[in-house]
């Protein structure tokens, strides 16, 4: 006897795991995930960054996530900049805590100011523009979206 094909489908697509990316900040950092195909990446939000750790604990217990992008900051030069050592270590945390997750590094050079650049194109006012997390949530995405390129 065989099995409904549209059930089967579903099955399947819910044993899939997404992707989820960081672009992490000390105070706050941007999320994105994918689908289950890891075709979309879909903006989720921020979160302060000291409540980080525990958000992902709760998302884990329902989601299924077999990669983390971890955006990874430098200069225009190549070289680190202030914010580079503490994602260093945040990497660090992801790989010990989660060491069945991938860790995979995007670099993130130009991802807020292609964040500003895509909400200016989006036609968002100046005030919605100079919002920090929108920029964090953005640029996660952006993030996201370049790791899936990559993958493609």
């Amino acid at each position: 006897m065989h099995e409904n094909p549209k059930t089967c489908i579903q099955a399947y697509l819910c044993h899939m795991a997404r992707v989820l990316a960081f672009d992490y900040g000390m105070r706050r950092t941007g999320l994105a995930v994918t689908d289950n195909l890891k075709l979309i990446a879909t903006p989720i939000g921020t979160v302060n960054t000291p409540e980080l750790h525990t958000w992902l604990i709760n998302y884990l217990k329902t989601e299924e996530v077999d990669t983390f992008v971890v955006g990874l900051p430098s200069q225009l030069s190549g070289e680190d900049t202030h914010a580079t050592q503490p994602v260093l270590e945040f990497i660090e945390m992801l790989k010990m805590v989660y060491p069945h997750i991938v860790v995979a590094t995007v670099d993130e050079r130009l991802s807020s100011r292609e964040a500003k650049q895509s909400l200016i194109l989006g036609g968002q006012k100046k005030s919605k523009r100079q919002d920090k997390k929108l920029l964090d949530t953005v640029s996660a995405t952006l993030i996201l979206q370049t790791y899936l390129q990559t993958i493609a």
